[in-house]
Order: structure tokens, then C-alpha cells, then sequence
């Protein structure tokens, strides 16, 4: 199931890339919700073959992700894999300059199901999938909004 928005961004490209590569605060969001979040690589700079583990409860049940940085390729385009218990998703983030303070940023999100809980999954947010493409939409122009926010001058 693969699911697709993009955003137009009143920033540089390269604050945009910035951004979307904190890495950091990813972390330390996911720590606030109650995960937990592990590196398990050794890079010093942010690259490509960064990973994580990270553990969190959904749905009553404790569930384990692994997480690698497959491409990175400044300041265009992030390719983030993920596995989570039987499900595999690959996330892409493309960034195309529309001016020098404009970037669109392409999200899209394409997951497989690898065993049958995982099929069941993916045909339940299927038959969802407008309510779940709209709270998609609505949470990356979020997303969006506090990076202009970030870099407004």
C-alpha cells in the first residue's frame, strides 16, 4: 500500500533538508510518547547506513522497530527503511527547490505486509484509507508549517 503527499515549504532547500535530517529530535519526540529509542550504528556525521531499534505499545502490545537510513542525498531526497513486526515500509522524502525561499517536499510512505496479522493490517487502513490519507495530509502540512515556522526571518 503506498500512500503520497507533497508540500510547498516558505524555506530553503537547505533548511528544509536540515530539518527533515534532525535526527535528534525525532528521537527525543518518540522518547516523549513513551518509546524507546535506541542507535545501533556508529556514524559521527548523519549518513547514509545511520539505524535504529526503537520499542514502543500500540495496540496493547509491545512492538519492535528496526529502522535504517538506506539514502542520503543532499539536499534532494532521504530513503528511510523500517520493519515493524512483520511489516516492511520504505519512506521517501524528495525535495525539489521551486525558488530559492520555496521547496516542495514529496512524502510518500510504501508499506508491504510480510505475514498475515501484517495483510490484515494493510487491508483494514485500506478500507480506511481516506480517512487515514486525509490525518496523513493533515500531519505533514503540520509538520510543514513548524519548519517555516522554524526559519522565518
Amino acid at each position: 500500500m503506498k500512500i503520497k503527499t507533497h508540500e510547498d515549504i516558505e524555506a530553503t532547500i537547505d533548511q528544509v533538508f536540515d530539518a527533515v535530517t534532525d535526527f535528534e529530535s525525532f528521537e527525543l519526540a518518540a522518547l516523549r510518547r513513551g518509546a524507546e529509542v535506541r542507535r545501533v550504528d556508529t556514524l559521527a556525521q548523519p549518513g547514509q547506513g545511520m539505524s535504529w531499534q526503537a520499542k514502543f505499545a500500540h495496540r496493547g502490545r509491545q512492538r519492535v522497530a528496526d529502522i535504517n537510513l538506506e539514502q542520503f542525498e543532499r539536499p534532494n531526497q532521504l530513503r528511510v527503511w523500517s520493519k515493524i513486526s512483520g511489516l516492511t515500509a520504505d519512506v521517501d522524502v524528495e525535495l525539489v527547490p521551486l525558488s530559492r525561499t520555496r521547496t516542495r517536499m514529496t512524502l510518500s510512505v510504501d508499506m508491504r505486509p510480510k505475514t498475515i496479522p501484517a495483510r490484515l493490517l494493510i487491508q483494514s487502513l485500506k478500507l480506511a484509507r481516506t480517512t487515514m490519507l486525509r490525518r496523513f495530509r493533515k500531519r505533514v502540512s503540520e509538520y510543514a508549517a513548524t519548519i517555516e515556522a522554524r526559519y522565518k526571518t
